[in-house]
């Protein structure tokens, strides 16, 4: 009987790396959120700009892969990094990967990543009921910042926003 090849921590854009991450978030968002095609079409659009504009000493993507497959990510974009902060997005992982220690890895490697640039404060946008996500953030330093009650996803949530400062 062979064994699944264990999964592995790649950078940089891949083919359909766009079109499965929309999709991992719209099956997760859907089923813990409600959320539908305004949320996947908003994943999808805003993905798909940030690779274009993609530059590798701004911005960073990280991909979970399992036998060409990929089963989670997540990115730092640097567009607005000294106005704003640099901008963590797009951390997701499938559920066959939940609970496995690739969210720790994802986000260590992203915020050695933000270190290196020299981005001395990273926000994050989430959701209140994610609680696992939420736990993460705390681990690795992020507080959180704001809560608002958002209506933009079809109905109300409440949207956090988490922020990590470097010194």
């Amino acid at each position: 009987m062979s064994k699944d090849p264990a999964p592995i921590v790649t950078s940089g854009y891949v083919p359909g790396c766009i079109g499965r991450i929309a999709e991992l978030h719209a099956h997760y968002y859907c089923a813990h959120a409600g959320f539908g095609v305004y949320f996947e079409s908003k994943v999808a659009r805003e993905l798909g700009a940030f690779c274009e504009n993609y530059l590798p000493q701004r911005d960073g993507l990280w991909l979970v892969m399992r036998d060409g497959s990929i089963e989670g990510s997540l990115a730092i974009d640097g567009t607005h990094a000294e106005t704003q902060g640099a901008h963590l997005r797009w951390f997701i992982l499938s559920d066959r990967l939940r609970g496995t220690g690739f969210g720790n890895q994802l986000l260590a490697r992203a915020l050695e990543f933000a270190r290196d640039q020299d981005y001395h404060r990273i926000t994050l946008w989430t959701l209140r009921r994610l609680e696992a996500a939420r736990h993460l953030y705390l681990k690795f330093g992020f507080t959180l910042v704001e809560e608002i009650i958002g209506h933009q996803w079809g109905h109300e949530v409440v949207e956090q926003r988490y922020e990590l400062v470097n010194r």
